[in-house]
This record gives structure tokens, sequence and C-alpha cells, in this order.
């Protein structure tokens, strides 16, 4: 007969086991995560990413470091993004341009839908035509005027060719029947920067990043490029009501990390972004700058990304935009 002493260590040997897979399991995270934004600072993406950062790392109990990664209109962060292990300590902000370039670059960007794992939808929200108070067009009906009367004369930045701020203005040219010249840059921050100075004419901005500007007239918002105008902005038309048909451009940003992310790690990634979204500080912030907060599951996200895709390659495909 086995001795009641064995047994009883038996017993404790096997709790001990299980108490130290449940410890492995719940010490995610134990050192701080990266979360790349694919952009310069003052972006739109670098905007909610540190919106969230901090919340996020009081939440997860460890910091969370935003890392912007400009360039090649978010191919260079993506691709740093899915390169880096997938242990859920690097994160990723992604926007339509992650989408947008895998339709460009079929061979050169890293595919959002194939190689990162979706964690939740961010936010939502549109974009703005914004010019710097000295341009003489002041409304959808000047700018397509002055356009058509001046072929390439009205210059547009962007955050790289094939990003979505360019393709947004690649999609109004082909709706306006107008010829504007597309000026690349390195992140939409230099760009909006410029559009302040006056070094460029225009931009089609992500309205979060655009609206502090807007308020304090360092630059002028033309039109909105959502299928209504913004709350925070209703003194600002849509392009649809001013006459552009068919002309929408929605933005959103979301949480991805590369493929292959441990279920804890995402699981309890999830659950900290979804608290922070639904808090009402945070949710009050992001509706004070033009987003509406949003989270979802990981599976409904992955859904949503399939719908972009099927969407932007029509656009894509409408707008005539190329690759550089």
């Amino acid at each position: 007969m086995t001795s009641l002493p064995l047994v009883a260590a038996s017993l404790l040997c096997a709790s001990a086991l299980l108490s130290a897979g449940a410890s492995a399991q719940d010490s995610y995270p134990s050192r701080p995560i990266r979360l790349i934004a694919p952009s310069s600072p003052g972006s739109g993406v670098d905007l909610v990413s540190r919106t969230l950062a901090t919340p996020l790392s009081a939440e997860l109990g460890h910091q969370v470091v935003v890392d912007n990664r400009a360039g090649a209109g978010g191919n260079i962060g993506a691709e740093i993004a899915a390169k880096s292990p997938a242990d859920g300590y690097t994160l990723m902000m992604c926007t339509p341009s992650q989408v947008i370039n895998a339709i460009l670059h079929q061979n050169l960007s890293p595919n959002l839908l194939r190689e990162f794992a979706p964690i939740t939808l961010v936010s939502s929200g549109q974009f703005v035509l914004i010019v710097h108070p000295s341009f003489p067009a002041k409304t959808p009906a000047q700018l397509i005027q002055l356009a058509k009367a001046k072929p390439g004369g009205v210059a547009y930045g962007s955050a790289g060719q094939g990003n979505v701020t360019h393709l947004a203005g690649e999609l109004f040219r082909n709706a306006a029947g107008v010829d504007l010249l597309h000026v690349p840059y390195k992140g939409s921050g230099p760009a909006l920067v410029d559009v302040m100075g006056g070094q460029i004419q225009s931009m089609f901005a992500n309205l979060a990043a655009a609206i502090p500007h807007i308020r304090s007239g360092k630059v002028h918002a033309i039109a909105s490029t959502g299928a209504k105008r913004a709350r925070v902005t209703p003194e600002v038309p849509t392009f649809a009501e001013s006459g552009v048909k068919g002309y929408l451009v929605l933005s959103w940003f979301g949480l991805v990390a590369p493929k292959g992310m441990p279920r804890e790690a995402m699981t309890r990634v999830h659950a900290a972004m979804l608290k922070v979204l639904r808090s009402a500080e945070i949710s009050e912030r992001m509706s004070r700058d033009a987003l509406d907060p949003v989270g979802s599951t990981p599976r409904e996200f992955a859904d949503y990304l399939e719908r972009e895709a099927v969407q932007w390659a029509r656009a894509v495909r409408i707008s005539g935009a190329k690759a550089g």
C-alpha cells in the first residue's frame, strides 16, 4: 500500500507544478512593452498611441513605450514590427495605410492580414483637407475652380507614397476631376508643419492631428472626408455635401502584434485596452480629438480588416494610385 506521507508529497508536488504553470501564465508582462507608431511625432497615429500608452501602462503594470518609426508611408514601422519576436512585447498601432501598402507593394510590404495578429479596433474618425490661412481658396468649390484653372498648381503633402493621406488626395483628384501635385513626406507630422509654415499649400490630414491647429487658426479646414460633419468641427462641411459626390475616406486606428503572440499575452493586452477605451477619461479625451472609441474582439477586428482590404483595393483602382 502507498504510504500516506508519499501521497501527500505527490499532491504537494502536483500542486506546486500547477501553481508554477499558473504563475508563468499570469506573469505577462514582466518588462516594458514597445508600441510601434509607424509614423512621425505629431501625426494622428502618434497622438493616439501616446494618448493610450500611459493608461495602458497602468493597467498592465509595466511601461508601454511609444516607438516612432516613420518612413515609406508606414512601411518601415510595419516591417520592424513584423520582424520582431512574437512574444507580446512588441505591439503596433495600425491605420488604413498598412492595408493600402499591402495592396500597392504586394511583394515588399508586410501583409497586415497575414503577418499580424489583430487585437482590437481602437477608434474611428475621418480626414480633413487643411490649407495655410493665406491660401486663396476657402471652400471646396473655390479649391476645385483654382485647381482646374492651374493644373498641377495646387500641391498637397502626405505621409508618403501609398499612405492613406496620399490616397485620400488621389481619390479627391479623381472624384473632382482636378490635377493636384503630390508632395510625399517622411510622415504626416513634417507635412503638417510645412502646411502651417506655408511651405506647402495643403494636406489631407487626420482630423485628430489637425484639430488643435484648426482651432488655433494656424490652418484653415476646407472640408472633411466623412459621410457627415464631425462633431468637433460642425462648421466644416463634408466634401459630399459640397458637391464632390462619391468621395468618402474614413480613418481608423487598430492595435496589432506580430502573428504568433501568446494567447495569455493577447488576452491580457486586449482586456487592458478595452478597459482603457471604456474609461470615461479616455472616452472624453478621444472625443475631443475627433475620435470615436471602439474596442472590438480580435475576431471582429480581423473581419473588419478583411472588409477594409476589399474597399481599399477598389479605391486604389479608382484613384489610379501607383507604388512609388
